[in-house]
C-alpha cells in the first residue's frame, strides 16, 4: 500500500496518514481522483501501483541496528536517559519507512528516513558505540541506491505520516561530519 501518490500528494490530501487510512469518505462526490505510484529512480515500479522499496531495507543493513549485547529487559532501568532525550529517539524510531518523504522530495532525497534512523540509535547510549561506522555506511548506501540529495524543501516533512522532524537531518549531518572526521583520523 505505502508507495503512492493520490492527487499529487504522497499518500493522499490527509496530513499525518498513510494511504492504508485515507477513506473514501475524506474526498467529495464527483471528485477525479488520480492515483499513481511513487516516482523516484530509487523505487522500480514492480506493476500497477506497486513499486519496490527495497533500498530502504538495504539502507537499514547498512547500519540501522545495534549489533552489540545490550542486556535484557531487566537492564534496562540501570542506564538513565534523560526524558528529553528518549522521547526524542522515540519520535525518530515512529519512522515506519514508507517512503512518503523520496516521493514529495524534488530531489526524491532520503534525507529524512536515514536521519530519522540515525537519529533514534544516536539519541541513545547503546547506540553510541557504532554511530560513527553507521552514519557513513548508511549515507553511502542511500547514495549507492540513486537517491538524490537534500535541499532543504522540506516537502519530506510535510507529507510524513509520522511527522518526523527534519531536525533529524541536521542530527544526521552531525554525526556523518563527526565519523567522517573520525575515519579520517584512524
Amino acid at each position: 500500500m505505502c508507495g503512492c501518490v493520490v492527487n499529487g500528494t504522497a499518500h493522499g490530501p490527509e496530513k499525518a496518514m498513510t494511504l492504508c487510512q485515507l477513506h473514501m469518505r475524506k474526498f467529495k462526490n464527483g471528485d477525479t481522483i488520480v492515483v499513481e505510484p511513487f516516482r523516484a529512480r530509487a523505487f522500480k515500479v514492480i506493476k500497477d501501483l506497486v513499486i519496490d522499496r527495497s533500498p530502504l531495507d538495504k539502507i537499514i543493513q547498512a547500519g540501522g541496528y545495534v549489533s552489540m549485547n545490550t542486556g535484557g529487559a531487566a537492564d534496562a532501568n540501570s542506564i538513565l536517559i534523560s526524558q528529553v532525550t528518549a522521547e526524542k529517539a522515540m519520535d525518530a524510531a515512529a519512522c515506519i519507512g514508507c517512503g512518503a518523504c523520496v516521493a514529495a522530495c524534488p530531489n526524491a532525497s532520503a534525507m529524512l528516513f536515514v536521519s530519522a534512523k540515525v537519529s533514534q540509535l544516536a539519541l541513545l547510549p547503546q547506540g553510541r558505540p557504532e554511530a560513527a561506522q553507521r552514519a557513513i555506511n548508511m549515507v553511502r548506501t542511500m547514495d549507492a541506491c540513486a537517491f538524490g540529495n537534500c535541499s532543504n524543501e522540506r516537502e519530506c516533512e510535510n507529507v510524513c505520516p509520522k511527522e518526523i522532524s527534519i531536525v533529524n537531518i541536521a542530527r544526521l549531518n552531525r554525526e556523518f561530519i563527526k565519523s567522517s572526521f573520525a575515519s579520517d583520523a584512524a
